[in-house]
């Protein structure tokens, strides 16, 4: 017999500019694990991370600009193991926040 209440499965939110930038961040961070002296891949890192904080300010959200200011150190810093990771588990939490936020959450 169909259940006429099916369990509901949770859907990721909607990606927009925020969303968008976060994932591609994401990505090219993850890329440093493979291409860690990829200059160019920093320098799109820094720019991206300028844009999510302009993007947040402007939806009124504190944590993510800090986050940010966070990860362009880092991404400034010489390429070691510990710099991606810090990068990577950074876009990780503003994904996280940016999902929260989108999901009414916060």
């Amino acid at each position: 017999m169909n259940d006429p209440n099916p369990p509901r499965r949770a859907q990721p939110p909607l990606m927009d500019a925020l969303g968008k930038l976060c994932a591609e961040g994401k990505q090219l961070a993850d890329y440093l694990w493979q291409v860690p002296k990829d200059e160019a891949a920093r320098q799109k890192i820094v720019s991206i991370l300028d844009q999510i904080a302009a993007e947040a300010a402007k939806q009124g959200r504190r944590e993510m600009p800090r986050i940010c200011e966070e990860l362009k150190t880092a991404a400034k810093a010489s390429a070691s193991p510990q710099q991606v990771d810090m990068l990577v588990s950074g876009f990780d939490r503003l994904m996280s926040l940016w999902q929260a936020a989108k999901s009414g959450l916060l």
